[in-house]
């Protein structure tokens, strides 16, 4: 028994209107419901992200209790490359750094959020360390 699977991620956002059409173009994902106040956009494997708008002011302390970041992983070397482009394109502040046999980029989404994506996968090259950034 391999035990459950990952199936849906929650993001507070500003507006997102703005985060779903930004989360659409990196992450390959068709919006399939938009509300006044919330998204939810699938993607080929049938995951999920729901998106809901908590205003443009709310803030998103980082080091309290909960998920702090959703580390996302490219198909492939040209996906990767198309989300480092996506990610110059829409955010302002663009980092790119090697780990142990694996390249780990990061940008903001329209609300400041982190958004991470690693190439390759963990079922490619197993984490062997704890990046420091994971702490902050």
């Amino acid at each position: 028994m391999r035990g459950p699977r990952l199936a849906s991620v929650v993001v507070f956002v500003h507006d997102h209107d703005a985060s779903a059409d930004f989360y659409q173009e990196l992450l390959n994902m068709e919006v399939t419901v938009r509300t006044a106040t919330a998204a939810l956009l699938v993607g080929h494997n049938g995951f999920q992200v729901y998106l809901r708008a908590v205003g443009p002011h709310a803030p998103h302390p980082a080091g309290h209790v909960g998920a702090q970041y959703v580390i996302w992983t490219a198909d492939g070397l040209d996906d990767f490359q198309r989300c480092e482009r996506v990610l110059r394109a829409r955010s302002g502040h663009v980092y790119t750094r090697q780990a142990e046999g694996f390249t780990l980029l990061e940008g903001m989404d329209p609300s400041g959020l982190p958004v991470l994506v690693a190439y390759p996968g963990p079922d490619e090259v197993a984490r062997l360390e704890i990046i420091a950034r994971y702490y902050v």
